[in-house]
């Protein structure tokens, strides 16, 4: 009976925005924060037994790289939007030049997530991605994801606004990568060469946090589909909050659906990704063996 009652509620709700909500836009603003399970040794990147022939990484050295991953880790967006549209916004900052200590460079890249650019449709039940991947700027179109959300009787207050709690439950591939350390001469050490990345399934359970009191159906990133505003959402890797919220500004603003880019669809998209991240990773297998060492982190995805 409680169900029911809770389904009646949230179509009730949802007439209800359509109804009253017609000019009704608002920007609110995220930050992200992803989980990092990274070590990295004072004389080498993923040894704790280091030789006298691997690479030395001074304190430094070490702490600069924890701080660009840190620095990574943590985003900015914007999510401006109305009754049936959205454009979620990655908030640009000033690229800063990687770590560099003698012959060791490293690459540090995040992935995964919607790109620089989210727009969705609502209504259409559609959504396009502008990215910038390897050099290349992509435009994925395709159709929105249908969120399974089971609504829960929990609530909390998100800043002023009252947000009830909704879940979802799916799976996901993710791969454990073992971060190596290399020898001058650029030779892998035995122990080291064999071991592959591990793949797994994992069991994920998402965490909305939702408010009526703004009434779109729309939230940060992919996420969509319930009664009101998403103002925080976690996934067991990362969490994004909203941090400030205006409704309907003074000068308003139109939503502008990304053009631009070479258009894919997701799947499409997903495969180029795969393979430019493998032809990435043979680039640096033969950096390493032409003497210099080198250490790539792949965050996510």
């Amino acid at each position: 009976m409680t169900t029911i009652i809770r389904v009646l509620v949230v179509a009730l709700m949802l007439a209800i925005f359509n109804g009253n909500a017609q000019d009704f836009q608002g920007v609110a603003t995220y930050k992200t924060l992803t989980k990092l399970n990274i070590k990295l040794d004072s004389t080498s990147l993923g040894s704790t037994k280091a030789k006298s022939s691997d690479v030395s990484i001074s304190t430094e050295m070490r702490e600069q790289i924890m701080e660009q991953l840190k620095k990574g880790s943590q985003q900015t967006y914007k999510l401006s939007f109305d009754k049936e549209q959205s454009i979620y916004k990655k908030e640009e900052k000033l690229a800063k030049p990687k770590p560099n200590s003698g012959n060791v460079s490293f690459s540090i890249n995040f992935s995964g997530g919607a790109g620089d650019i989210l727009y969705k449709n609502i209504k259409e039940k559609r959504y396009t991605s502008s990215s910038e991947t390897f050099s290349k700027l992509f435009l994925i179109q395709d159709e929105l994801q249908e969120h399974d959300w089971k609504l829960e009787n929990e609530t909390k207050n998100i800043g002023e606004y009252t947000c009830y709690k909704a879940t979802k439950t799916f799976t996901r591939k993710e791969t454990v990568r073992t971060f190596t350390s290399f020898n001058v001469n650029g030779k892998d050490k035995e122990d080291e060469k064999k071991k592959e990345p591990e793949t797994k399934e994992v069991e994920v359970t998402v965490t909305a946090w939702y408010t009526p009191q703004i009434p779109v159906s729309t939230g940060p990133d992919i996420y969509h589909g319930l009664p009101g505003l998403i103002l925080e959402v976690n996934d067991g890797r990362t969490t994004t909050i909203c941090s400030k919220i205006e409704i309907n500004p003074k000068d308003g603003f139109e939503i502008k659906e990304p053009k631009k880019g070479k258009k894919v669809n997701q799947k499409e998209y997903d495969k180029i990704v795969k393979k430019k991240s493998e032809e990435q990773m043979e680039q640096f297998r033969s950096r390493r063996r032409s003497g210099e060492s080198v250490q790539m982190i792949k965050i996510g995805g």
